[in-house]
């Protein structure tokens, strides 16, 4: 393969995400995303078929990426404790602290697509379905070997709570946008990790010894 193959398509990808998470993929045109690539209409037709294509492309990265963090940090909170309960908190703790959650202007791509009915995009939705059923799968295994150790102190569905970190970061990206807080995605999934704690806390006044990330 030309050595500067690759660096090209990379690019391409880098600027059109980019535009994507910032204004929507239905704005990112072509000519806007090659003069910010500095590649011809003849590079990019030589890496990708149409702007469908490139949006494929720009989503099968991103949720590579994605489960890739999923399975990143799943693999660090596993490691720093054998109790699926601290597991559990240290991991949102861990998500939570992420530095590119660290900004006033988040923004994801599964969202952008469903939020402009780009799911026309071959493949789209099965791509976006299947990152959130691997997130959804992940938190429900893990729940429930916290429940066998720990009951939850109220009636929970934990189908839905193996949701919560997920739709809780989705949500406020939303909000951290509008306020331009680069601290409110943090702070929400900080929220979600003190409802797990409490939930599953065997006594209200000590609880379990948490770790604080």
């Amino acid at each position: 393969m030309d050595r500067t193959a690759a660096p090209t398509r990379e690019r391409i990808l880098d600027v059109a995400t980019v535009i994507a998470l910032d204004r929507g993929f239905a704005a990112a045109s072509l000519d806007e995303v090659l003069g910010k690539a500095g590649v011809t209409k003849g590079a990019f037709y030589h890496h990708f078929e149409s702007k469908a294509d490139l949006g494929r492309a720009i989503l099968d990265r991103y949720a590579a990426a994605d489960l890739a963090t999923l399975d990143r940090v799943w693999a660090q909170a596993e490691g720093l404790s054998r109790d699926p309960l601290q597991q559990l908190l240290v991991f949102v703790g861990l998500f939570a602290n992420l530095d590119e959650l660290a900004t006033d202007d988040p923004g994801c791509l599964y969202a952008t697509f469903v939020y402009e009915r780009q799911l026309g995009v071959d493949g789209a939705a099965e791509t976006i379905a299947a990152s959130v059923a691997a997130w959804r799968e992940r938190f429900r295994s893990k729940l429930a070997e916290v429940v066998v150790r720990y009951p939850p102190r109220i009636d929970v569905d934990l189908d839905a709570l193996s949701d919560l970190v997920l739709t809780a970061s989705e949500g406020a990206y939303i909000v951290a946008r509008a306020t331009r807080d680069p601290d409110l995605v943090r702070g929400q999934l900080l929220q979600v990790r003190a409802y797990f704690e409490l939930l599953f806390s065997p006594d209200p006044a000590i609880g379990p010894p948490a770790r604080r990330l």
